[in-house]
């Protein structure tokens, strides 16, 4: 009789980051645009009285679960500052560094290995945090907790989070969720979370669907149809169903739930 083989934590990983290869366009929800839009609205010349806090050589900005940089090469297209980049997977971080390379921008990002749930950087060094869909990974009031130390005060945050955009979400909708990001809130509820935490809300707009669909499920669906003739193994073709469930999960429910970018700085007057 066969035994059964089962893929440990370290074998899991290695098939998602495998899934989510490095070279995909993006590796979550988002677009150019509405990177550009938010970072517009956060450091536009009328936001500050003291001019055009983008153009500024002195802003220091932390990009947190960078990924491959998508983001992060537009943060650096679109301001004069550093950029601290973090992530805890190398060939993410390699992806941004070729990625600067074209776009002649990496003398200003620094890339930084570290899971950031862990990381140990100085309290208030930052005039921006930035994090595109990535707080889930701690849970979204840590992670704004965790921002709010890294933030100097009067300094800006942006976040993207998937939340409820509807509360009459069909029962298949609230199932899939229930199983895989139990944590999701509305926009309200979310909003209140940031008040609780320490910041003034600046404002919040709905990533499109496009931002869904052209960089990162399209390709993703890419490559799990090319990765399926060539995975034998049970779990592995598993997986790759799970990810496949929740693009078609989308596809049928999209009105119901999205991401919502977030904009919020923290009060001058905080210690």
């Amino acid at each position: 009789m066969l035994e059964m083989q089962t893929m440990n934590e370290q074998e899991q990983m290695q098939f998602f980051h495998e899934i989510f290869d490095a070279s995909l366009p993006r590796l979550g929800p988002g677009d150019d645009a509405s990177t550009i839009k938010a970072l517009d609205a956060l450091l536009g010349s009328t936001m500050l009285q003291g001019g055009p806090y983008r153009t500024s050589s002195e802003l220091r900005i932390l990009d947190l679960g960078c990924g491959n940089g998508a983001q992060t090469i537009q943060l650096a297209r679109h301001t004069e500052g550093s950029i601290l980049a973090v992530d805890n997977h190398q060939s993410y971080l390699d992806e941004l560094r070729s990625r600067a390379e074209a776009e002649g921008v990496s003398e200003r990002i620094q890339l930084h290995l570290e899971d950031m749930a862990k990381l140990q950087l100085p309290e208030k060094s930052f005039d921006l945090v930035w994090s595109e869909g990535a707080l889930f990974a701690i849970g979204f009031r840590e992670g704004l907790q965790a921002c709010h130390r890294f933030l100097k005060p009067g300094g800006f945050l942006a976040v993207t989070e998937l939340c409820w955009l509807r509360a009459d979400a069909p029962d298949e909708c609230k199932e899939f969720f229930a199983r895989v990001y139990p944590a999701i809130a509305d926009i309200d509820a979310n909003l209140g979370s940031m008040r609780a935490c320490g910041y003034e809300i600046l404002g919040h707009f709905i990533l499109p669907e496009s931002a869904w669909w052209d960089q990162y499920y399209r390709p993703l669906e890419d490559r799990l149809r090319s990765m399926r003739p060539n995975t034998g193994d049970p779990e592995k073709l598993h997986m790759l169903e799970g990810i496949q469930a929740e693009i078609d999960i989308y596809r049928k429910y999209s009105k119901y739930y999205g991401y919502v970018f977030y904009l919020m700085q923290r009060s001058r007057l905080q210690a």
